[in-house]
């Protein structure tokens, strides 16, 4: 299993003054590491539960322009980028720029969005979730268009553009790994199947995890996408591996036994650098022997 780190909870040690430096420190343990890919939050605002606006947040993709130039290996992306926050073909030039300037390692996350009150403060429209999930669709076509070669029109129902050119192209053919966020049986996972590289859920009871896949095999079989081709991620942004180490890797085992191929966390707040190097040397190795 692979694990990724996810650095959603910024109110770390030093303030914003340390932040370039610790991001940076996270980023470079957890490249030299063996960590296989490192995500940044998608938001204007923290989100409620991790305290809202009073607690820092960055901007995702500047963020990651940072980080890849720190770091070598690891894929970086956003987890996830709502739909709502970028003009596709504005998001599509940014991602690009993100997989050139890294050398190939962008990853794209995508939902629906779905914090309303960070669109409404700074005047961001919010559409209603049918015209949100139809955006997605689209905005995943547009991508999928200016990662390819046709460069004509897009006509749709949200967004319509003239020309989708995209120089320099992305260096992966037909673009980043496009992870979906999120486990809506009726609209999320149908999208996954159709055109996803990934599906992206929280943590849940096991049972409850096999019926999200069994959804999506569903969806699959009825489009007739090969199931075993998309990968199956989980982010656990609250978990504590070391609370209980083991325990958490037998629970780890139990996601592989169910097709789970990625798992991500994030770093603890009093020390995210030595949270990062102690799951490089402790989990990194256990977690890569588990559903090999």
């Amino acid at each position: 299993m692979k694990l990724g780190i996810h650095c959603a909870n910024l109110t770390w040690p030093g303030g914003p003054a340390a932040l370039a430096t610790t991001l940076a420190q996270v980023a470079e343990a957890a490249d030299q590491g063996g960590v296989t890919t490192l995500t940044v939050m998608d938001h204007y605002f923290q989100m409620e539960h991790l305290g809202g606006p009073a607690e820092p947040m960055l901007e995702g993709y500047t963020t990651l322009g940072y980080l890849a130039g720190r770091t070598e290996r690891l894929e970086l992306g956003v987890l996830v980028t709502g739909v709502t926050y970028r003009h596709p073909g504005l998001l599509a030039k940014i991602v690009t720029t993100l997989d050139v300037l890294s050398q190939g390692r962008a990853m794209l996350g995508l939902g629906a969005a779905w914090y309303e009150r960070e669109h409404r403060a700074l005047g961001v429209p919010y559409p209603s979730t049918k015209e949100r999930f139809e955006r997605l669709e689209e905005t995943i076509l547009v991508l999928r268009q200016m990662f390819g070669e046709d460069d004509g029109a897009f006509d749709g129902k949200h967004y319509r553009l003239a020309e989708t050119v995209n120089n320099p192209q992305t260096v992966r053919p037909g673009g980043p790994r496009l992870v979906i966020g999120g486990g809506g049986e009726r609209k999320t996972l149908r999208l996954v199947a159709q055109y996803g590289d990934a599906t992206n859920l929280f943590p849940a009871p096991l049972d409850d995890l096999r019926h999200k896949l069994d959804v999506l095999r569903r969806h699959c079989d009825d489009l007739g996408r090969d199931y075993d081709a998309i990968s199956k991620t989980v982010t656990g942004t609250l978990v504590r591996p070391f609370d209980d180490l083991d325990a958490w890797l037998g629970l780890m085992d139990q996601y592989a036994a169910l097709g789970i191929d990625q798992m991500w966390v994030g770093p603890d707040r009093d020390d995210p650098v030595g949270w990062t190097e102690r799951m490089c040397d402790q989990v990194v190795p256990r977690l890569s022997a588990i559903g090999g």
